[in-house]
């Protein structure tokens, strides 16, 4: 038992390294990522989405007072997902046009609930689910989970990432078979093939330490 707890966390923190993940400023636990050489993205472009993501932060929490949204920012390769509560169907539209407005922002998915904001427990459960799938996705050996970033909402689990639409699928299969995952959502950007291999054959780029931004939730 106590092997298998530690291998569990030791596949989670792996694959919260390898997935990049930048810190959200807007929800969650502070958390610093790498920019690793097995993600798809350009570094430049790792460290776009992580400023994009403080940009859209800073100027939601200067909108939005604590009592009144509950909002998480994801971007990956400028594909930005909002996810979290907030109290009006007016504060989600300028939520989504303020992410929109943002600069270097190319695609919005506005996936933020209209209602009461949730609990800390029901936020610690979405936390728990995140590190599940991506221990599960580093399992799958099918699965590129260094280029896949988990966000987890309501037991609503998105993946983003630059993905074969057969890695897609896979690793949505895989995610939906994690205990506490009610649903699961595929944000992927879709490469063919062919532009997989061409990216594999380019030299890899080093790992830099990524900012860090301080989060709210």
């Amino acid at each position: 038992m106590k092997q298998s707890l530690v291998r569990w966390a030791a596949l989670a923190a792996i694959s919260f390294v390898a997935a990049g993940c930048a810190p959200l400023v807007v929800g969650g636990v502070v958390a610093g990522g790498a920019l690793v050489a097995t993600d798809r993205r350009s570094v430049g472009i790792q460290l776009e989405d992580e400023a994009i993501e403080r940009r859209i932060n800073r100027a939601l929490a200067e909108k939005f007072p604590r009592d009144t949204a509950n909002i998480n920012v994801s971007s990956y390769n400028r594909k930005v997902l909002l996810t979290g509560e907030v109290t009006t169907q007016q504060a989600k539209d300028e939520a989504g046009e303020i992410a929109q407005k943002t600069e270097n922002v190319r695609e919005v998915l506005n996936e933020l609930q209209v209602g009461f904001l949730s609990t800390i427990a029901a936020r610690t459960a979405d936390t728990a689910t995140t590190a599940k799938v991506r221990a599960a996705l580093i399992e799958a050996k099918e699965v590129p989970a260094a280029t896949i970033r988990v966000v987890t909402e309501h037991g609503v689990v998105y993946l983003m990432g630059r993905v074969t639409e057969t890695e897609g699928n896979y690793a949505a299969t895989v995610a939906s078979r994690v205990s506490g995952v009610q649903r699961v959502v595929k944000a992927f950007d879709y490469l063919t093939p062919a532009e997989v291999s061409d990216l594999q054959s380019k030299p890899a780029q080093p790992a830099q330490p990524a900012p860090s931004d301080t989060q709210r939730k």
